[in-house]
């Protein structure tokens, strides 16, 4: 997994933490809401991120095993 891809990943994150304040303060449960769903869909990327480099981490370990 690319670093700009979890970069981006992270942000999304982080971008909807910000829009969630924002629609708290400002009392605009649309933009809380969307703010919420951006979250979950960077955590969600960044596990699959996770998944994937675990998955190709243990792929090398056994390709140096068989050596």
């Amino acid at each position: 997994m690319s670093f700009v891809d979890k970069a981006k990943h992270k942000a999304e994150e982080v971008i909807g933490e910000v829009k969630e304040k924002v629609g708290e303060l400002t009392g605009n449960d649309e933009l809380r809401a969307e703010g919420q769903k951006d979250q979950v869909s960077g955590n969600v990327k960044q596990t699959g991120d996770s998944v994937k480099d675990t998955a190709s981490n243990l792929g090398e370990r056994l390709k140096g095993d068989r050596s």
